[in-house]
């Protein structure tokens, strides 16, 4: 009687433990499209012997733990790529908005406006006398300084609105610290209370991938399954269950949000995430475009000034400015203006005389003159364009390369955490033969103890 309850025993047993496995492996399939989910195993082991005499009995078999795999490893070199990823799509996305400032066929820019205003130079020295011609000179300067303000303008308004999402950065990555730290908890306790947290992992790395595209992260091993999070410059993001969150305060020089940690300003220390790119853009390609403009805007206006102001107008004055002159190279985008309205006083003569255009030919040479920086204005701000289009194709092809090393990671990180329908099939069909074998055995021992019953009630 006593082996057939050990054999009841150890088939019940089995029963659960292969109900328990099928369970884990159903589970796998159900999610096998689930964002974050890891692969989870049911890891059986031989449960103890027990001897008597010199006779050792087996006891069966029992699921030690569900455990979900993971490589750690690949975890952290999926969130260092996505740092990267988002730092460049931040990047790119406000570079390519820069771009379509600077965009030629679409009309907007200089490169019109100053050939333009060249080209109306041209026909007044064909026709220095003609008043219409004049005016249209003058017509060319007017738009050509509202294309400077403009342009200026809107950087100043694509700065703002980055500036913008900076705030609202911040403001996403403290919702998902604050979320990480609820789930780091509950980790702890779930692993403290000997459970499988697995689930619970893969919610948080989910979390953490997450925000590794907003901002650089580092991860350091707090034991019991928990992690520190802090920025690579060390600010704390989160430890243990608590969070801490970043915070933005108006820079007073600036005007713009810097981002604080504990009272102390980690601007310039985020080097990767959405975040990075934002303040990239805020506060090095912006500025050193609207920098590069008001160049060429105040050399041009000055250089176009002096020249103008070597002639004679069409009175026999001597000729003042054309454009009013900027007092310093800071804002002089912005602030170019025309300074004149008659047209009479557009100084095209050298010698006073009402039909000479020497000046005025001097006024043309400018074009191909090197005032600014070197250069001649249209090159100067060919190279403007220049370098926005290489910055953003500079990005474009990091961020290709470096989503490829991404996806090949991720297809790494697939072959160890991800759900194989056909092995997972396999295992289903394993399970499923050793719980029909085990209800055999079940059902063996029980009608041999039903006949043992029988025979010693008819003794």
């Amino acid at each position: 009687m006593g082996g057939l309850s050990a054999a009841l025993n150890i088939s019940v047993g089995a029963l659960q433990v292969d109900e328990n496995a099928l369970a884990t492996s159903s589970n796998n399939v159900a999610n096998v499209d689930t964002p974050g989910y890891s692969r989870q195993v049911a890891n059986l082991v031989e449960t103890a012997p027990i001897t008597l005499g010199n006779i050792t009995f087996g006891t069966g078999v029992g699921l030690q733990s569900v455990t979900s795999t993971r490589d750690s490893i690949l975890d952290l070199r999926v969130n260092q790529e996505t740092q990267q990823q988002g730092q460049l799509d931040a990047f790119i996305g406000a570079g390519q908005q820069i771009q379509s400032l600077f965009d030629q066929t679409s009309g907007a820019g200089l490169q019109g406006p100053l050939t333009a205003f060249f080209n109306s130079l041209s026909q007044l020295s064909a026709n220095p006398s003609d008043t219409n011609t004049r005016q249209a000179v003058l017509t060319a300067a007017q738009n050509l300084a509202t294309a400077f303000n403009q342009s200026s303008v809107n950087l100043s308004t694509l700065q703002g609105s980055t500036d913008q999402s900076v705030t609202q950065t911040v403001g996403q990555i403290n919702t998902l610290t604050a979320q990480i730290a609820a789930v780091n908890t509950q980790i702890s306790g779930t692993t403290g209370a000997g459970q499988n947290p697995g689930p619970l992992v893969d919610q948080r790395q989910l979390l953490i991938n997450q925000l590794s595209n907003l901002v650089d992260v580092s991860e350091i091993n707090a034991g019991n399954n928990s992690l520190t999070l802090t920025t690579s410059s060390g600010a704390p993001l989160v430890v243990g269950g608590q969070s801490f969150a970043l915070s933005t305060q108006v820079n007073a020089a600036t005007g713009q949000q810097d981002v604080f940690s504990q009272g102390t300003d980690i601007t310039t220390k985020i080097t990767s995430g959405q975040l990075a790119g934002q303040i990239q853009i805020r506060d090095q390609e912006i500025p050193a475009l609207q920098n590069s403009l008001d160049t060429l805007a105040f050399n041009f206006a000055n250089a176009v000034n002096t020249q103008n102001e070597a002639g004679f107008d069409l009175n026999g004055n001597a000729g003042g400015a054309i454009f009013v002159p900027p007092t310093a190279q800071a804002s002089a985008a912005a602030g170019l203006t025309v300074a004149i309205t008659n047209p009479a006083l557009i100084a095209a003569s050298q010698d006073g005389t009402t039909g000479d255009n020497a000046n005025a030919n001097a006024l043309l040479a400018l074009q191909n003159t090197n005032i600014v920086s070197g250069q001649t204005p249209l090159n100067y701000y060919s190279g403007i364009v220049f370098k926005i289009g290489n910055d953003v194709s500079s990005a474009q092809t990091s961020e290709q390369t470096g989503s490829a090393v991404l996806q090949q990671i991720q297809n790494l990180q697939g072959g160890v955490s991800g759900v194989s329908v056909n092995e997972e099939a396999a295992n289903l069909i394993r399970f499923q033969s050793a719980y029909e074998a085990s209800a055999e055995v079940s059902n063996a021992v029980n009608t041999l103890l039903q006949d043992t019953i029988g025979i010693l009630g008819a003794a």
